[in-house]
């Protein structure tokens, strides 16, 4: 049994459902998926996505605000905290720094990583990391403000081993998403064979990054499996043993959360 630790169930493209969100659903669990965590990157969005799962107990949710979005009010640490005392969201995030995307001064995109920092040690809750072109200054940041003290996910991880090694330092965990699969990705594969198995999450980020033999395509939480594959054939070991030790990576760090068999 696979868990999907970040996926964005309100984006997917439920085509080839007929627009049913619970066939979908009912179809990741036939897969082999027993929980998702549904990361949320933007608070005009959330209520929506909270109410689209709100009817599967094997869903948990994240609140936080991702560093790209732009066009809404900047969330305050009041509001972060006040939502993320629901006690279905088990994550502060998706936050972190992106400056591939940001541009010009893009100290409004820290200002607003730190509270996520702040919200996430007020409710004791682990926070999901998002980090492009920006690794070591989101690791800084996380490492100044004590985010080690709550710990969390660098989610869809693209760097190499040193880094891993400082995020795991600080903490965290790291997520392999599709990308694992790419044949240009040996470092994260690399990555990927050396970690200890205690230290590791999968995921989907459905609907992006669709893992081969699906790359280009949509993605879709049950697809989880296949980074799963994946890695166990770079680790030399079974699929079973990935799920097992990815799925108790993922209850030991957040052990509120209601995972069961599906």
């Amino acid at each position: 049994m696979f868990i999907d630790s970040h996926c964005h169930l309100d984006k997917l493209d439920l085509t080839p459902y007929a627009g049913d969100f619970a066939a979908m659903m009912r179809n990741t669990q036939r897969q082999g998926v027993k929980h998702i965590l549904c990361i949320s990157i933007d608070l005009a969005a959330y209520p929506a996505m909270r109410a689209l799962a709100e009817p599967f107990p094997w869903v948990s949710f994240s609140l936080g605000v991702h560093p790209n979005v732009t066009d809404q009010t900047e969330p305050s640490l009041d509001e972060l905290v006040r939502l993320g005392e629901d006690p279905r969201v088990i994550a502060i995030g998706e936050t972190g720094l992106d400056y591939f995307h940001g541009k010009g001064d893009l100290d409004w995109q820290r200002q607003r990583f730190i509270r996520h920092i702040e919200a996430a040690k007020i409710l004791g809750r682990p926070l999901v990391i998002h980090t492009r072109d920006a690794g070591q200054d989101a690791l800084d940041l996380l490492e100044t403000h004590g985010a080690q003290a709550v710990g969390g996910i660098i989610h869809c991880f693209t760097e190499d081993w040193s880094y891993a090694q400082r995020a795991m330092e600080l903490n965290f965990l790291i997520s392999f998403s599709g990308i694992v699969t790419f044949k240009n990705a040996q470092i994260i594969q690399e990555v990927a064979k050396k970690i200890p198995a205690e230290r590791f999450l999968i995921e989907t980020d459905a609907p992006y990054l669709a893992p081969v033999p699906y790359r280009g395509k949509p993605n879709y939480p049950a697809y989880v499996k296949h980074v799963a594959e994946f890695i166990a054939d770079l680790r030399e070991t079974d699929v079973a043993s990935v799920a097992r030790a990815s799925s108790e990576n993922f209850c030991r760090l957040f052990p509120s959360a209601a995972v069961t068999a599906g």
